[in-house]
């Protein structure tokens, strides 16, 4: 699919003025994930002290108001994490653009944290989706229209943070309690830091646009290979970006495993290493702007292992009109988005017969 360049901005936050900063979730594909259980726990003052001026934040809640759906009173939470293609910062070449101040959401993922913080479902938008996105004002109080038909991705183009969310929200009817957000630059630093991810390729990788070449078998991705697998499509599958929404989901397994296996919270210095990249990397809502807010939510987060981690793509089919866009199915994501309400597992039949980009299997581990 094609992707589709449409000026805007990326959402603009205060940065904090004391030092340190914590990941939080599952991104990105879904990196985000990873970042959050490895400082999670620490407790560690000095990292309140040193790290928190990273932290970059957007008061999402007083841009949006109150006319949003209600927050879950059954002890979930759901968190929006994406991954912006800015080509501002240092990301130009990484994410093949000019720096102009254009931007997209290139990853998008719903993490649901259940009742107990043991499980998490999580639901990849395809960026490519045709949604109707409401009226929205971005962090800078500019108000943009509401718009019919139009690429899901086009909300974070058009207002930033503010306005991805209030899109979500409407599509979901779900709130999301937080954002979080990582660029490219920042996910390959993350990458190195944590020594890069180890991942198995079922068969041979080629992509030219993504810069990935990788035969079939176990290799240990660097930083920029990881960013290359996370944004392939045209080597694998279908050549579709459903396809490589499973490539994300597989590398998150991955990342999360390798958070769990390198011994960051016994190794204080590797863990301040990795929080300082983190804390650097990531955009934030200001209920996590903090780090020892950053700290108690990932606190929480732990204990969730890729076994209890359910991942999902929002069921849609192909757009008869246009090959490049994806039509929601809208029974079926009316099943996914009443269990996340409810707290409830995702039945598993929500996603059988939807379009998927026959790139399962494709990455293993």
């Amino acid at each position: 699919m094609s992707a589709e360049s449409t000026p805007g901005h990326r959402g603009r936050g205060r940065r904090r003025t004391t030092r340190d900063k914590r990941h939080r979730g599952l991104k990105a594909a879904a990196w985000t994930a990873a970042g959050i259980v490895v400082l999670g726990g620490t407790g560690a003052g000095y990292l309140c002290f040193r790290l928190n001026g990273n932290i970059a934040s957007v008061d999402i809640d007083q841009v949006l108001g109150t006319d949003r759906p209600e927050k879950a009173d059954n002890g979930s939470e759901n968190v929006l994490v994406l991954g912006s293609d800015t080509r501002s910062g240092g990301n130009e070449e990484l994410g093949g653009g000019a720096d102009d101040g254009t931007a997209r959401s290139d990853t998008a993922m719903i993490v649901h944290v259940h009742e107990g913080h043991k499980k998490a479902s999580v639901v990849s938008l395809p960026r490519d989706t045709v949604v109707d996105r409401p009226e929205c004002t971005d962090t800078d109080g500019g108000t943009h229209p509401a718009a019919s038909g139009v690429m899901f991705n086009s909300a974070y183009a058009t207002g930033g943070a503010a306005c991805a969310v209030k899109t979500v929200e409407s599509i979901t009817d779900l709130r999301m309690d937080h954002y979080l957000e990582v660029d490219f630059t920042g996910f390959r630093k993350i990458v190195d830091e944590l020594g890069g991810v180890e991942v198995t390729t079922g068969e041979d990788i080629d992509d030219p646009d993504s810069h990935l070449k990788l035969e079939a078998g176990t290799h240990r991705l660097d930083g920029e290979q990881a960013l290359g697998l996370v944004r392939t499509r045209h080597g694998v599958g279908d050549g579709s970006d459903l396809g490589r929404i499973q490539l994300q989901q597989a590398f998150v397994r991955a990342l999360v495993r390798q958070v769990g296996e390198i011994g960051v919270f016994t190794d204080p210095e590797k863990l301040y290493g990795l929080a300082d990249t983190a804390t650097k990397a990531v955009t934030t809502d200001s209920g996590l702007g903090s780090v020892n807010s950053l700290m108690s939510f990932a606190n929480g987060l732990k204990n969730i292992t890729p076994a209890n981690m359910r991942m999902i793509t929002l069921p849609v089919r192909y757009d008869p009109a246009n090959g490049n866009r994806v039509l929601v199915e809208e029974a079926r994501a009316r099943q996914v988005w009443t269990a996340l309400k409810n707290d409830k597992p995702i039945f598993k039949g929500a996603t059988e017969g939807t379009a998927t980009g026959e790139a399962r299997g494709v990455v293993t581990s």
